[in-house]
């Protein structure tokens, strides 16, 4: 610093501490100077357009009462997309001047909003915080959540509190319930300043996921680097995830001063060469780092680690190349890791498929609070300003160990509450849940710390929140093994930023909690077969991620080579899960058609059997998570839980489940949710379209977050407005009038239909191969060969294709009759059929798997009818010729009369079909649901005149 900006500094702070406890005559001209002082812009001068200020003093706002009252009140410092900020301004403790000594009157002083740092001073600023929090949820809904809020007490202190998620529900203290209160004398520190800097012009950038994720993904690379090297010396995945999981774990212990600083770097820099003994070395020091005690490579004592992750301590020979690898990795801050991302890196990093996809995106942090907080955060947060208003009460009435009592109740409950994630993953969510429960602690114990004679909570012996809390059930054992490291971490980590070292933790530093379950979470089995085919061999199936270039398009696709057995589940039944107060996670995105795929057949039909009449087979597998969840929360055995789902929820096959429990007897309720929302894939890193929901017991109003803006931030994803409605959220994730609940009407019945599946690439042929088998050759065959449409062809220009259609004729009537038509399909649609499981699409090979005979019915004599998209970005609808099939991707409606194309296509219809249907993909389209949007919907008869054309 130079000596001018040392006397700026000085010379601000000597100025503003002498200042008068009367914070509306000072604030505006301290927080002017404050911004000269930083270099930031200063406050615009207001303007006849004060609603719009976007940086300015005394901004108005419209506080609602929500019983039709209004009242204007004012921000005393607001900058768009930056803070609100409230001042306030106290004053010190009045000393005893010699004069009062002697007996003279005491002279009267303004103690301002309260004298500082008492009781009182400190209910104030509490109440300044709540009162900043109700200004920015009074701004415009386009004007977004601010990242910070902040309280001053003019010339004396900067209270920081941030929500990086920009949901508005919680502001948390930044960057910690330790430092977020910034004093006048802590501008002497650079850093200080710097944080006060970004504040006004870039306070994103004090979102430390932002610079941990840069951190995190270049150390996973490094390690995937070396990962891949070690297996091409001859070692197994599973050695080489051993070897690099203890060694990325010392680092990290010898970064938040378990071990002696640098010191794991030093031991890696001096067996450069003397490499024959490295894994020697390496293994004494894991043996010791198991056992603790007195380590000879460190020459220290060290403590006692303990857990599962030394107990095996093997180290990997090494050449000098690898070497240097790890001593870059180890070179790196361990200690500003972010492990809401570090799990998901490093599962694809120790995982040789997957590793190509570490340049792939992953789930920001900001999404994963999105459903955190709500689902388990928000409520304690609730619990907490309870307890701290019963403290306060009693407090004031006298009772100051009433009141500590209240608060030590409130901290036991915290320490006994468990979260289970029943698909965590790598952990990021359990992690995330994890690092906002010691958030909390941390106010619980400053709030401790103002009883006189409380000695503090004893983090060593006495109760605390432990990653025991944190439950987890992963089928994956990698990803399992992964989670547990990444609570520990974050645990460890956050010891180290609020105490400035992890040293209080007592032995064994990790503990074996059992927390982490590698198991099924929806389907329990007593053991599993191969399932043999007729000559006795086992049945096979693509192992359902191994991938080739296409020899043409250049694209990943399927390697049919790779192949995987096919299993038989004996004595399946719905899986159980571990008690748990809260129940959050994000479980697996795979589609009803996906799921054979994905999961084999054997999985599949043993899931299906477990959960039938219970979870549809048309429904989605993470809808069983949903199923399973509500069931628990049904039988009072969990408070409320909160899932990740596919945007598809809102479909009438998956919302059947929601439905089941929302009518039934004793109700739960959809008490937050987004039903369309950004989301990153993490098997993938494939951006996707996702809905958030999270659910309590009882009839609940609740809230629902609707997407209005995304602006895309690079690293950390799209940044995402929202606005908030509130009410009873229906099953269909709206609300307002419950459409859901809609009946079929009798007049429309078995008049729509959604188009054919021919099943088999071989019934669909270009123009010119329909020529070649007789078309307008061979008398009668134009029945059989027809044009065919699906949600392209009717929204651009059409393909020219068509399809051969052979309903109505046995496979010996073909033969005879197209005799051209029956060899084709012998030999290009049969032995694709050979191999389907459905016995009706097997054996009737040469008919459409779905033929849609209803509609047919309808749409006998009609020489047009009515068809729309089934999932499209606009809702339109158009007359079709009768001689063009529709396929399963538009739905086909039996009405001739243009009357009837008009009522459709009208705002009315339009409007009621996005509100009964639902959104699906990354697009967010519209879904025609015809049993939901045409089926229900009313319409006039035409007028008494012959057919509109």
């Amino acid at each position: 610093m130079s000596q001018t900006s040392i006397a700026a500094v000085e010379q601000f702070i000597s100025r503003w501490k002498a200042s008068g406890a009367s914070e509306r005559a000072n604030y505006q001209l301290f927080l002017t100077e404050l911004c000269e002082l930083l270099g930031v812009e200063k406050p615009q001068p207001a303007t006849d357009k004060v609603h719009e200020a976007t940086y300015t003093f005394e901004r108005p706002v419209v506080f609602d009462d929500g019983e039709g009252k209004t009242s204007t009140n004012f921000i005393d410092l607001y900058k768009k997309d930056c803070f609100v900020l409230e001042a306030k301004q106290g004053s010190d403790k009045a000393s005893i001047t010699e004069a009062e000594l002697l007996g003279a009157e005491r002279e009267k002083k303004k103690t301002g909003t309260a004298t500082r740092d008492t009781r009182t001073w400190e209910r104030e600023m509490k109440k300044a915080k709540e009162q900043a929090l109700r200004y920015a949820r009074s701004l415009p809904t386009t004007e977004g959540w601010p990242p910070f809020l902040a309280v001053v007490d003019v010339g004396y202190c900067i209270d920081l509190y941030a929500d990086f998620a920009r949901q508005g529900k919680t502001y948390v203290p930044f960057p910690d319930p330790q430092n977020y209160r910034i004093t006048l004398d802590e501008l002497h520190r650079e850093e200080v300043r710097e944080r006060l800097r970004l504040l006004f012009a870039e306070p994103l950038e004090l979102d430390p996921s932002r610079r941990a994720a840069r951190v995190t993904r270049a150390l996973a690379e490094r390690l995937a680097k070396l990962a891949a090297s070690l297996e091409q010396a001859g070692h197994t995945p599973e050695q080489v995830s051993g070897f690099l999981m203890r060694c990325l774990f010392t680092m990290f212990a010898e970064d938040v001063q378990l071990l002696p600083d640098s010191s794991f770097t030093k031991l890696l820099q001096d067996y450069r060469h003397n490499i024959a003994y490295f894994p020697h070395a390496l293994q004494a020091l894991w043996q010791s780092m198991d056992k603790g005690g007195f380590d000879p490579a460190l020459r220290t004592v060290i403590p006692q680690f303990n857990g599962y992750l030394f107990k095996e301590p093997e180290a990997l020979p090494i050449t000098e190349a690898q070497l240097d690898l790890l001593i870059l990795a180890a070179e790196a801050d361990w200690a500003d890791v972010e492990p809401a991302i570090f799990g998901t890196l490093l599962e694809r990093a120790l995982q040789p498929r997957e590793r190509h996809k570490l340049g792939a995106h992953y789930t920001p942090r900001a999404y994963v609070e999105r459903l955190v907080m709500p689902t388990v955060i928000e409520p304690l947060r609730e619990e907490w300003e309870a307890a701290r208003t019963a403290s306060a009460i009693l407090e004031d009435a006298g009772n100051e160990v009433g009141a500590r009592k209240e608060i030590e109740a409130f901290h036991r409950r915290l320490c006994s509450v468990r979260v289970l994630d029943p698909a965590c993953g790598s952990g990021n969510f359990l992690y995330v849940t994890l690092e906002h429960l010691k958030r909390l602690e941390g106010e619980v114990t400053e709030y401790l710390d103002h009883f006189p004679r409380q000695l503090g909570l004893d983090m060593t012996g006495g109760y605390t929140v432990t990653p025991a809390q944190l439950l987890g059930l992963e089928v994956n054992p990698r990803a399992a093994a992964i989670a547990d490291v990444v609570l520990w971490i974050g645990y460890l980590q956050w010891h180290f930023r609020a105490h400035g070292s992890a040293t209080r933790l007592s032995n064994p530093i990790l503990r074996e909690y059992g927390n982490i379950k590698q198991q099924d979470a929806v389907l329990s089995y007593s053991d599993r077969e191969p399932r043999l085919d007729a000559n006795g061999q086992p049945v096979t199936r693509w192992d359902g991620h191994s991938t080739k270039p296409h020899p043409v398009t250049g694209q990943e696709v399927p390697d049919e080579t790779a192949r995987t057995i096919t299993y038989d589940y004996l004595d399946p039944k719905p899986a159980t899960w571990p008690e748990a107060d809260f129940i959050v996670g994000n479980p697996p995105f795979v589609g009803n058609k996906r799921m054979r795929e994905a999961l084999g057949d054997g999985y599949t039909e043993a899931l299906r059997k477990v959960y039938k009449g219970a979870v549809p087979e048309s429904a989605d597998f993470v809808m069983y998570w949903w199923y399973k969840a509500a069931e628990i929360l049904a039988t009072d055995k969990t408070e409320r839980f909160g899932f990740i789902t596919t945007n598809s929820i809102t479909q009438s096959f998956n919302r059947r489940v929601l439905q089941a429990f929302m009518e039934a007897k004793e109700p739960i309720s959809i008490t937050y949710a987004i039903p369309d929302h950004p989301w990153v894939d993490s098997g993938d890193g494939a951006q996707v379209r996702i809905a958030m929901t999270a659910a309590e017991k009882g009839i609940q109003v609740g809230r629902l977050n609707l997407s209005v803006q995304e602006k895309d931030t690079g690293e950390l994803g799209r940044e995402v407005i929202l606005i908030e409605k509130i009410g009873k959220i229906h099953s269909d994730i709206k609300v307002g009038a419950n459409v859901a609940d809609v009946k079929a009407l009798k007049a429309t019945e078995n008049m729509s239909s959604r188009g054919v599946i021919p099943h088999g690439a071989g019934l669909i042929v270009t123009l010119e191969e329909a020529a070649e088998l007789g078309l307008g050759s061979i008398v009668g065959i134009e029945k059989h060969i027809r044009n065919y449409w699906n949600g392209k062809d009717f929204t651009t220009r059409p393909r020219g294709l068509m399809v051969i259609d052979l309903l109505g004729l046995s496979i010996d009537e073909v033969r005879s009759q197209y005799p051209e038509l029956y060899q084709h399909v012998l030999l290009n649609v049969k032995p694709h059929r050979d191999e389907n499981k459905r016995a009706a699409i097997r054996d009737k090979w040469w008919i459409f798997a779905e033929p849609r005979k209803t509609i047919r019915k309808a749409l006998n004599g009609l020489d047009r009818y009515i068809a729309t998209p089934q999932t499209a970005k606009h809702r339109i609808f158009q007359f079709l010729d009768m001689d063009v099939l529709p396929d399963d991707k538009l739905i086909a409606i039996a009405l001739d009369d243009a009357y009837f194309l008009g009522v459709l296509q009208s705002k009315i219809h339009v409007v009621y079909s996005l509100a009964t249907g639902s959104r699906l993909g990354v697009g967010n389209d519209s879904v025609y649901d015809k049993s939901r949007c045409f089926d229900t919907f009313p319409s006039l008869p035409p007028p008494k005149r012959s057919r509109s054309k």
